[in-house]
């Protein structure tokens, strides 16, 4: 008899929901949780400027509509402390922490086809057994650490993004350099430009941002609170799961519009700011004309916000597809290089050698600095479940994986029966709203296990056909767009020595939704259950 009908890993937004659903259901259900305390990412991620770049009305539970009514979020695009703020609220509101252990890692996961059990074993020595495991653990949870030739010799102060004292750092009148210019980058450079005394930044590959236009939000807030469930119905059938001001009906193609109509949407979408100037066309990913259009349209506004020229060149992407890396959503980014404090290096033209006692040696120049800061990504999708060993019989995944991941709709893979993943990869997952495609896949399993129980089913798992059907569909669908024309962690191209392959689901939530409810209601179809 298993300690556990179902152990789910993590705590932050798809742990939460997973422990609730199950719980109300009757399912024995405990959560493993690394930190001391629910948010996951969202607690770990506590860097100046770390916020959202999903609107607040879509980034939210919609499972139940008193949570809906009672929460008023005050930004379009919250802030890491409110967003926090928010899920410890409904940890509380649903007395989820009693169920919850915290400070304890898992590190391994073990099948046994005898009893059809997983024995779970945690970083403190402590074992037990649970029929199913969920992996909760996020897209975005494992960091890269770069090894940076001298990082140990520097005398001054070092700060991870993904590692940023709670307590907070004062970096007021010091001289600080950092490394990386994602959207962890892009937040903390914007947010401490004005009290440090200077600020290098040293960039590799410049990011494509648009504006957030952030502000308060009450009037809309209470407009969206309104008809809340049209507007979550509308969001779960458009590609990116969020809407973008068409409702569910599909954006225009590039070829269909004559260059002035073409201008003013772009217009149009960069005024209202945010993620959605990337879906303004449907083939803007599909076809490079298009794209370079919407891309030369971006680089048009960094010209504008940057007085040097040379600076502005510098941090004006050209080396791949707009939107083909993960865009950002800046709040005054390129504005900061116009201040006489801040500095530029592209690493591109001055190669970083090596970290020094005193600072960075980038080209030929050694340049002092009292803090420096790494903003350098993280082991995207697949690090989470790379991180523990997880084994059923000879066959571990991690091996099964070490030519790309293999799964059926990101939801289980072939070989490890009764083990599921939350956004794994080959979902929509980090392409959408995180937040609708969470609670797609929990409400997903949750019927799927609801089902094995009213048949007295102990075992599931994809079939192999189905499995690679899927992995084909997965990079066929990739393969017509742009996507894997860029270096990105969407390809796993910050992670040295992972292999090159295109991690989520491209076609859509909406997309995917159908595929999804096809199969659960075709009785499960491409998974065997026994």
């Amino acid at each position: 008899m298993a300690d556990h009908d179902v152990t789910v890993i993590g705590a932050g937004f798809s742990g939460l929901y997973q422990l609730h659903r199950l719980r109300e259901l009757g399912f024995d259900t405990r959560v493993i949780e690394a930190g001391p305390e629910v948010g996951g990412t969202w607690y770990w991620n506590r860097y100046p400027g770390a916020r959202c770049d999903i609107e607040s009305v879509e980034y939210s539970y919609s499972f139940d509509p008193q949570l809906e009514q009672e929460w008023n979020w005050t930004e379009r695009y919250a802030a890491q402390p409110e967003i926090l703020a928010y899920i410890r609220h409904v940890a509380d509101r649903y007395d989820l922490r009693r169920d919850i252990t915290f400070d304890t890692r898992v590190t391994a996961l073990e099948f046994d086809d005898a009893t059809n059990e997983w024995a779970v074993t945690t970083e403190g020595g402590e074992r037990f057994t649970t029929r199913f495991v969920i992996a909760a653990t996020g897209c975005l949870s494992v960091p890269t650490r770069p090894e940076f030739e001298g990082l140990d010799d520097f005398g001054g102060a070092t700060h991870w993004t993904w590692d940023w004292p709670e307590q907070g750092v004062d970096l007021t009148g010091k001289r600080v350099a950092v490394i990386g210019t994602g959207s962890s980058g892009l937040q903390t450079i914007t947010a401490i430009a004005p009290v440090v005394g200077s600020l290098t930044v040293l960039q590799r590959t410049p990011s494509f941002a648009v504006p957030a236009h952030n502000h308060t939000i009450d009037e809309l807030l209470a407009d969206v609170k309104r008809h809340y469930p049209e507007f979550r119905q509308v969001s779960r059938l458009t590609r990116g799961g969020a809407q973008c001001g068409e409702g569910a009906a599909l954006p225009p193609f590039f070829a269909d519009l004559d260059d002035s109509t073409i201008t003013s949407e772009l217009e149009r979408r960069w005024g209202n700011g945010g993620l959605c100037y990337q879906q303004s066309f449907f083939d803007l990913l599909l076809d490079p004309d298009a794209n370079e259009r919407a891309a030369e349209y971006a680089r048009a506004r960094i010209r504008e916000k940057v007085r040097d020229p040379a600076v502005a060149e510098k941090l004006t992407p050209r080396s791949y597809p707009i939107a083909a890396k993960r865009m950002c959503v800046d709040t005054g980014y390129f504005e900061v290089y116009n201040q006489d404090n801040v500095d530029l290096v592209d690493l591109r033209e001055e190669p970083l050698v090596r970290i020094t006692e005193r600072g960075i040696l980038a080209g030929e120049t050694e340049r002092e600095f009292d803090v420096i800061v790494l903003a350098t990504g993280y082991d995207a999708m697949t690090g989470a479940l790379d991180a523990i060993d997880i084994r059923h019989g000879a066959c571990t995944l991690r091996e099964k994986w070490a030519d790309g991941p293999r799964t059926y709709l990101g939801l289980m893979s072939a070989g490890f029966p009764n083990l599921f993943t939350v956004t794994g990869p080959q979902s929509p997952s980090v392409l959408s709203n995180m937040m609708t495609s969470i609670e797609y896949h929990v409400d997903w399993i949750t019927d799927l296990l609801v089902h094995l129980r009213e048949r007295g089913a102990v075992r599931v798992e994809p079939e192999v056909e189905a499995e690679d059907n899927w992995v084909n569909t997965t990079n066929d669908v990739a393969d017509l767009t742009l996507f894997p024309q860029a270096a990105s962690w969407y390809m796993g191209a910050n992670v040295p020595g992972k292999r090159r392959v295109f991690l989520p689901f491209a076609a859509g939530v909406g997309a995917y939704k159908q595929i999804g409810d096809g199969i659960a209601i075709a009785g499960y179809h491409g998974f065997e259950v026994a």
